[in-house]
């Protein structure tokens, strides 16, 4: 189909989310590269935001999907019937999953995902009051918007937000103000959206005994971080955090939309109780969805893909610092597994670097609110020969920009 009639029906037709598009015309995708509409190769390092963590297309996917699609579909509101993918991919997260988080309630989205945990927080402890962090980015339903950690984000809502106290992010000190009135805490392990920020030692496991203390559930927003993206199943693991209930959501669905609530049976079950129905989404847990999603968890697991994130996150991180210590461009490279981010000198610098890796072949983008952070999120799958490749790609662009 002609490129230039696609991109204008886009612009007329799809709602936007930016006021400058990519204007990036998707032909196919396959691994760890994405091929645009005159047939380039474009290397994916941003993997749809943390989505494509087995990479695009893995045959295994595509086989799952396939088999699935020719089974059935959707067939009953969520809940109402037994099928199969849902309860083989529950099961499956259940193992992996921290301790005592044994029962999955599916959604599509990650913010959906957020309101159902805010909503049981709140029904369970008859609080009305929540903490989130400066910085942080949980989704855009009013109930995740609402602990958007930005406030020119929440401003054009607030009159319809619900009431959130924000904490700084790796402040111990701000942890007192967790109180008796706090029906959750919701954190991410690792910011995301606020520039790839990794919490100091022990402040993870301080917010957990805070919450204890004051009988506020502590709800981990894995939506980036679980699946793989740190090394391990999922961040808690790789901090030793038990939380009260798990967010999960972009790689869980291998590529197609799943998203979940990860928490104890006896707590999940709530929901179907006091009143029954108390939440419900038609097409949470969608058979193909979670065809998918147990198909890349089986190739997470067989391809070795924990460990393949630690070596290669461990390869980048190393790399890039060196870079960064001969190059006035960087202020600080910091990450883990692979989720790393670049902190640019500005944001003028972040932009330039990202357009200017796209116009050689290199797929990048700056973190949502800390417009002079680059995201690195490649897929789990990325060889050494893809790394050095794109290393190149920097190093070239970077020395662009310094010229």
């Amino acid at each position: 189909m002609d490129r230039l009639w696609l991109e204008k029906m886009f612009e007329t037709h799809v709602a936007q989310t930016s006021p400058f598009s990519m204007r990036f015309v998707v032909s196919r995708a396959e691994g760890c590269y994405l091929y645009d509409a005159t047939g380039r190769r474009h290397l994916d390092f941003i993997a749809g935001i943390a989505v494509a963590n087995v990479g695009h297309c893995h045959p295994r996917i595509v086989e799952a999907v396939t088999e699935q699609s020719q089974r059935y579909a959707h067939t009953m509101v969520y809940g109402e019937h037994v099928q199969e993918p849902q309860v083989l991919l529950a099961a499956e997260i259940a193992k992996k999953a921290p301790q005592g988080l044994d029962s999955v309630y599916f959604f599509s989205t990650g913010a959906e995902a957020t309101d159902a945990a805010l909503k049981l927080a709140a029904k369970l402890t008859g609080r009305r009051i929540f903490c989130a962090f400066h910085g942080a980015y949980h989704g855009d339903t009013v109930g995740a918007a609402s602990c958007f950690g930005h406030s020119a984000f929440r401003k054009p809502f607030q009159h319809v937000l619900l009431q959130v106290r924000f904490l700084r992010y790796g402040h111990f000190d701000d942890l007192e103000l967790i109180d008796d009135d706090i029906a959750a805490v919701i954190v991410e392990p690792v910011q995301g959206e606020g520039g790839i920020i990794i919490p100091p030692e022990g402040f993870l496991e301080s917010l957990q005994h805070q919450c204890r203390e004051r009988g506020a559930f502590l709800i981990f927003d894995e939506v980036q971080t679980g699946f793989g993206r740190l090394g391990e199943w999922f961040a808690a693991h790789r901090f030793k955090v038990s939380p009260d209930l798990m967010t999960v959501g972009k790689a869980m669905g291998g590529g197609y939309p799943l998203a979940g609530l990860i928490g104890p049976r006896e707590i999940l079950y709530r929901f179907a109780a006091e009143p029954p129905f108390s939440h419900i989404t038609t097409f949470g847990g969608h058979p193909v969805s979670c065809a998918a999603g147990l198909a890349a968890m089986k190739v997470i697991e067989e391809e070795e893909l924990l460990s393949r994130a630690q070596d290669l996150g461990q390869f980048l991180l190393k790399s890039f610092k060196q870079i960064a210590a001969t190059d006035t461009s960087i202020k600080e490279v910091r990450g883990i597994g692979l989720m790393i981010g670049l902190e640019m000198v500005s944001a003028e610098k972040a932009r330039k670097m990202v357009e200017q890796c796209r116009d050689r072949g290199l797929i990048l983008e700056t973190t949502l609110l800390a417009e002079n952070v680059v995201r690195i999120s490649p897929p789990l799958i990325v060889g050494k020969q893809e790394c050095e490749e794109a290393l190149e790609i920097v190093e070239a662009v970077l020395k662009s920009i310094r010229d």
